[in-house]
């Protein structure tokens, strides 16, 4: 089968993040929508700085659900916010922070496997990122890149490569994956030649007055 077509620019930056500059919340959410939300809450509770990135991890436990992971701007240290992460702990939230677990335990292993993959880029669909206010109506696909803190646009198999000027409808709803360490927008073509982000944005339209 032929594989996805793929356009990208890695970002330059400073070296991977330590598990120091990131850290992972649990609330046991259902789904998304609710992940979403705790995402856009949390961030703003919290006063995270800009530069953040928050992503969902789904978590194969007991009771599959979806837990939540931020990652740092260069600078920061979850420690600065320990004391509230500390008050989640006790209303019932997992939290994980390098080698600290706190709140119910199947909670905080969740929590402490969302913020590995983070801090790996090995796993995680994006909610919260560099650029992401700037991902709305339509935008070009070099602009989004360049603009963003996406790294590449991968279009499923079966359609041409893009260029760097076709457009993206992105129906303000960005949600990028983490994909072999590198933030990933999957993208499908309309049929007058319009790309749109493969996820819709029914899932989660709570959260559409936050970004």
């Amino acid at each position: 089968m032929e594989g996805p077509v793929v356009l990208h620019q890695p970002h330059v930056g400073p070296a991977r993040m330590t598990t120091r500059a990131v850290f992972g919340l649990d609330a046991g959410s259902s789904g998304l929508r609710d992940a979403d939300h705790l995402i856009q809450e949390q961030r703003d509770l919290l006063g995270l700085p800009d530069g953040t990135i928050g992503c969902t991890h789904f978590v194969r436990s007991s009771r599959p659900h979806v837990a939540t992971s931020f990652r740092l701007p260069p600078g920061f240290s979850p420690e600065r916010w320990w004391e509230r992460l500390a008050e989640l702990a006790l209303l019932g939230i997992g939290v994980s922070w390098a080698t600290h677990r706190i709140g119910p335990a199947e909670l905080s292993a969740g929590a402490t496997e969302a913020s590995a993959e983070l801090a790996n880029r090995l796993g995680g669909r994006a909610v919260v990122y560099p650029g992401v206010n700037r991902l709305v109506g339509e935008v070009t696909i070099g602009s989004m890149l360049e603009d963003s803190a996406i790294d590449r646009v991968v279009v499923l198999a079966g359609h041409a490569e893009p260029a760097s000027s076709d457009m993206v409808r992105t129906r303000d709803h960005v949600r990028p994956e983490w994909r072999d360490g590198l933030l990933t927008l999957i993208a499908t073509p309309t049929s007058n030649g319009v790309f749109v982000p493969f996820e819709v944005p029914n899932p989660t339209p709570c959260c559409a007055d936050h970004e």
